[in-house]
């Protein structure tokens, strides 16, 4: 298999959505879908009244047409809800209904359905370990769809290699789920079987390719050695790279601006990745034509670049993002600060300086604090053997009351609501407050200009990014 030579990164919460996936891989490039909170973003888009009706031609083909059926009648409005709240779904646990693991499964599917329909390209997924309870389910659905690659980075996803093949096969599968507190005899897990959902003489379910995200020699060796499965690749992710960063070596150092120092600790040694004998690509900072180069010359199949094709046309950004973005670009004034703070993960997290967003103090400290959409709350066993919920950006008092350190809620933001809001599907409230966004970029964000076809234009194109990132070869 000749894999792909340019990784279009999964970003955000729907930034990456179908249909800048599907320009990428008809270009013969891999279009990555990014999954994250995809169960609201499908809702929210019936809400809307799925202009265009692509969401429900996708459902269409989805093999449960029951649920189908239940889902648009529950969430589907014909003209849109207009200025009107987003109906609400249940946040994730444990024992979660069956009825929110089919949307997972159904939402993944629909996502990849159309980033793959009308062409023969490659399409992937991008999913987070730190969002795991989800996870089994988004894969599963992505499979259905004939997803080829499936990418997963921020955390170890040891497990995730094994539940491909399991899904593929048809077999029931689990993954285990980090609880902060479980002891040895504790096994925590969300589990699928998939004949409890489908007739498994009526569906396909072939195996993708299973690429990690790493920053370290030493994840890539554990996962190279000790994964439950075949591991298919790396992506080699350097600390300039947006969203959220693996935290430095050197713990408790931050520079005058109050950023976390990443030093020669954190590089990664290519030789010994290279000599595990996978494919690997590299990423942060290598969206352009010469980092592309020096890939290739170090070995790598090519690169993984997200920040390049993020305020494109076809991303998910809203307009005004993106105009707000580009003019930062071409004045050269765009600042990227490494928040370690923002994330409720506890990880550094990128954030770009821009007006009307959380990364402004101004905006962070009028909104009030609740956490009602839940991917990066953590789990926890309580004295009574249940498991508890908690999240930093909550309410201070509820937190501390779960048992968390007051200190961890200083300046955390919620980036579940946030993300959503970056495109354009922000959550109201009773009060008349509305969620702002957090845009989240790489290092080398004040280069988008360069993909722009003259210094008087406004927007830009992925096929631009393309046609800029393979400029060394013509």
């Amino acid at each position: 298999m000749k894999h792909p030579m340019i990784i279009q990164g999964g970003m955000g919460a729907g930034v990456s959505n179908w249909h800048l996936a599907k320009e990428v891989s008809k270009n013969g490039f891999l279009g990555v879908v990014s999954c994250t909170a995809q169960d609201n973003i499908l809702v929210r888009r019936l809400q809307e009244g799925d202009p265009g009706g692509d969401v429900r031609r996708a459902m269409a083909a989805f093999p449960d047409q029951s649920f189908v059926h239940e889902a648009l009648k529950k969430y589907f409005v014909e003209d849109g809800i207009g200025d009107c709240r987003y109906k609400q779904i249940p946040m994730f646990i444990l024992n979660a209904p069956n009825e929110l693991k089919k949307l997972n499964i159904l939402a993944s599917y629909v996502e990849v359905f159309l980033a793959k329909e009308g062409h023969s390209g490659v399409v992937g997924i991008n999913v987070l370990e730190k969002i795991q309870m989800p996870n089994i389910y988004l894969i599963y659905g992505a499979m259905l769809a004939g997803v080829d690659y499936v990418i997963v980075g921020a955390g170890i996803p040891r497990e995730i290699p094994g539940v491909i093949e399991k899904l593929a096969n048809k077999e029931k599968s689990s993954l285990h789920i980090n609880v902060e507190g479980a002891g040895k005899e504790d096994d925590y897990k969300m589990e699928l079987d998939p004949s409890e959902f489908f007739q498994l003489s009526e569906i396909k379910t072939a195996k993708p390719y299973f690429l990690a995200i790493v920053s370290s020699n030493t994840l890539a060796m554990t996962l190279a050695k000790k994964a439950l499965g075949r591991v298919d690749g790396f992506i080699v992710e350097y600390p300039s790279a947006g969203g959220h960063n693996a935290p430095p070596r050197q713990r408790g150092a931050f520079n005058e601006a109050g950023e976390p120092i990443y030093g020669n600790k954190d590089l990664v040694d290519l030789k010994k990745i290279k000599a595990l004998g996978f494919p690997f690509w590299l990423a942060g900072s290598y969206g352009n034509p010469e980092k592309l180069k020096e890939a290739l010359d170090n070995g790598a199949e090519g690169i993984q670049t997200g920040t390049a094709f993020a305020f494109c046309q076809e991303s998910g950004f809203t307009e005004d993002l993106k105009r707000k973005a580009i003019e930062l670009s071409k004045k050269l004034t765009g600042n990227v600060f490494t928040d370690p703070k923002a994330s409720p993960t506890g990880f550094p997290f990128k954030v770009l300086d821009i007006k009307g967003t959380l990364s402004e103090f101004s905006e962070y400290i009028k909104r009030p604090r609740s956490c009602n959409l839940g991917y990066l709350r953590q789990l926890f066993k309580k004295e009574n053997g249940t498991v508890g919920y908690r999240c930093p950006a909550e309410p201070v008092d509820a937190f501390v009351a779960k048992g968390g350190h007051e200190e961890k809620t200083e300046k955390c933001k919620c980036l579940c609501n946030a993300l959503i809001a970056n495109i354009g599907m922000p959550t109201k409230y009773e009060s008349g407050y509305i969620e702002k966004p957090l845009v989240t970029v790489g290092d080398c964000f004040n280069k988008i200009s360069e993909f722009l076809k003259s210094q008087d234009n406004q927007s830009y194109f992925a096929a631009d990014v393309l046609d800029y990132l393979l400029a060394y070869s013509k």
